[in-house]
């Protein structure tokens, strides 16, 4: 019989394999989406719809998902949830019509709700001390993104698109076995039968857990909708192929995953609060560059008209998102840092909760996107919409934790910062 550590490990390696592959599948429209779109003849927002659609049911299962991993364990509500997607997976690459892929889609969705699964299973089997590391590495499965950003626009370009959901229909079939060989159940996590729904949703009075979810919206909502968006960004806005394009985007959404891992350390060491702060500060001045649209500007001189560019190039533009896939990745796990320092009793519950409300900014944001450059015509219009959900949440974080802090140690609040 495996002692507690071995177990410990084991859990976490089986747990962290089967969310990349579960969320890999969940990114699966921001590629093959690009061959859908011009097969299918979409706008930019039935295009944002489609690929967003997996979200929603990914998001809105979240909560249910983490109550059930607190009243029967997270090894069978996981395994049970990665094979109920198997079928529809496969189903895709049958599909001919837009509404058949927007209903699939629906079904694919399911294996987005293994987070709050997973962080709440995974979380019980360590120490608070290293609750925020191990939460961490099994959030680093976020690379699922950019796995798929590797694998299937070379699926695509070899095979067609319709090979991508053969390939994981199989891939996430293998990787429910392999989860269930190296996972664990310790009754001892469950929580009492005597502890009911209504006793549970209690979590959704303390303000406290809403202010999260509104820090979760930006830095893995947005990381969602960006990595549903960035492939065809990159096509539309500087001319690449799908897969140079794939592969820039990748530089976003991988350390947007693998670096969670160092934002649970991080935030182990210094607390979740300056962690997520200086996260949102930097997320928030990455923003405001990104945001500036391509500009031309025409200064008329006694010598004659001048014309001036202003604008991203894209490497500029890359080591931007670069930037900011890291502070989303600490920004993921700081997040999560505060659930369970402050919930370690309820924290399936409270991880759906939060999970919910950021997996709907992740579906909400790619329509939202759409819409926009629709209306505008303007690709950047998607970053000065995130740049001002940052500064929501900055105001927030300010109000509601540095002033109180301030207040504690008796230190005097800036005057242009006082409520009149």
């Amino acid at each position: 019989m495996a002692n507690p550590k071995n177990k410990q490990w084991s859990v976490l390696a089986g747990s962290t394999l089967a969310f990349t592959i579960c969320f890999a599948v969940w990114m699966m429209f921001a590629v093959i989406g690009i061959p859908i779109k011009k097969t299918l003849n979409l706008n930019e927002t039935q295009f944002g719809l489609l690929a967003a659609m997996p979200v929603l049911t990914g998001s809105l299962i979240r909560l249910p998902l983490g109550m059930w991993t607190d009243k029967f364990g997270g090894r069978i509500v996981f395994f049970v949830l990665m094979l109920a997607t198997v079928i529809p997976i496969w189903l895709i690459g049958d599909a001919t019509e837009y509404w058949q892929l927007l209903v699939l889609g629906l079904f694919v969705g399911l294996a987005g709700g293994s987070f709050s699964v997973g962080i709440a299973y995974v979380a019980r089997w360590f120490e608070k001390r290293r609750q925020g590391m191990a939460m961490g590495v099994f959030g680093a499965g976020n690379s699922g993104a950019a796995v798929t950003k590797f694998v299937a626009p070379a699926l695509v370009i070899g095979y067609g698109w319709t090979m991508v959901p053969r390939v994981y229909a199989v891939a996430m079939l293998v990787t429910a076995l392999i989860f269930w060989a190296l996972s664990h159940h310790d009754q001892s996590h469950v929580v009492s039968p005597a502890v009911g729904v209504k006793e549970q949703f209690q979590a959704l009075k303390d303000p406290r857990v809403w202010k999260y979810c509104q820090y979760y919206s930006i830095v893995f909502g947005g990381f969602v909708g960006l990595s549903l968006w960035m492939t065809k960004y990159y096509v539309t806005e500087y001319g690449f192929s799908l897969q140079s394009a794939a592969l820039l985007a990748a530089c976003f959404s991988l350390p947007g995953g693998l670096l969670r891992a160092v934002g649970g350390w991080m935030s182990d060491k210094w607390g979740a609060h300056p962690v997520t702060w200086w996260v949102m500060l930097l997320s928030w001045v990455c923003l405001f560059f990104l945001s500036y649209p391509q500009t031309d500007l025409v200064v008329r001189t006694l010598k004659g008209d001048i014309t001036l560019h202003f604008g991203l190039n894209v490497w500029a533009f890359t080591a931007l998102m670069f930037i900011m896939g890291i502070a989303w990745a600490i920004g993921k796990a700081s997040v999560f840092k505060y659930i369970s320092d402050e919930y370690s009793d309820n924290i399936g519950v409270v991880s759906g909760i939060v999970g919910l409300f950021g997996g709907l900014g992740g579906f909400l944001l790619p329509i939202m996107f759409g819409v926009l450059v629709d209306i505008t015509g303007v690709n950047s219009v998607i970053f000065m919409l995130l740049w001002g959900i940052t500064a929501v949440s900055l105001v927030w974080m300010y109000w509601t934790e540095i002033v109180p802090q301030r207040a504690q140690r008796h230190e005097p609040i800036p005057a242009a910062t006082q409520p009149a």
